[in-house]
């Protein structure tokens, strides 16, 4: 059984995390789900409906369950636009007719864009518009040899970081921008004047540690993350 449970938001966006119970029957509805971030209510369902005369005024309007997955045992919360604030440990608390359990799970908020590629004369710019935290940039060629390149970084008043790398002579070289959190894996072709690329996201694992599980009833709770 896998159990992610340190997924990483891209800040600004929106963010799935995904809080199921595992069971032999497709239909199993939920009495109650709690979803807590420390001492404060996030969400929380109850009796078919929404209870959220005790939920935290920082995640008012923001956060949502789906009532059709609801049905069938699904307690994913979706977190709207991403703040720097969200980031920290959120517990999943289920109860049905078939059991009931909890997990913890440590969001952690980044920001990362794909780079964009040009051309200038014999020069290869890569540009990138948002990265936290800072993140190191390096070059390489077909071959995985380090190459030698010029990074400038800017960080903006939200401490945001842009970032403008160049080198020369150009060529089909790849790109790597990384911090903590997230890596960006960046291949490049020139065809004539022009740049094609394809960058890949990673993120970094998640500790065994830090997934706590309590499971009751031989109901397993399940945990998964996904980027929206």
């Amino acid at each position: 059984m896998s159990i992610s449970t340190k997924p990483t938001a891209n800040l600004g966006q929106d963010q799935l995390l995904s809080c199921y119970l595992a069971t032999e029957t497709q239909q199993n509805r939920l009495s109650e789900v709690t979803w807590e971030k420390k001492e404060l209510q996030v969400y929380k369902y109850e009796n078919g409906a929404p209870a959220l005369e005790g939920q935290a005024p920082a995640f008012k309007g923001r956060v949502q369950l789906f009532p059709d997955a609801v049905t069938t045992g699904n307690a994913s919360l979706l977190l709207r636009g991403v703040r720097r604030s969200d980031e920290g440990e959120y517990t999943c608390t289920i109860k049905s007719s078939a059991g009931q359990g909890k997990i913890n799970i440590q969001l952690r908020v980044a920001a990362f864009s794909a780079p964009t590629f040009r051309l200038s004369d014999d020069v290869m710019i890569a540009e990138a518009v948002r990265w936290f935290p800072q993140p190191t940039v390096t070059w390489t060629n077909q071959a995985g040899e380090v190459l030698d390149a010029n990074t400038s970084l800017t960080e903006s008043s939200a401490g945001i970081f842009s970032v403008v790398s160049w080198l020369q002579p150009a060529g089909d070289h790849s790109l790597k921008m990384e911090n903590d959190l997230v890596m960006a894996l960046s291949n490049t072709i020139i065809t004539g004047t022009a740049v094609s690329s394809r960058t890949f996201f990673t993120f970094s694992a998640a500790p065994s540690l830090l997934a706590s599980v309590h499971l009751n009833v031989m109901v397993g709770l399940l945990c998964a993350h996904y980027v929206t």
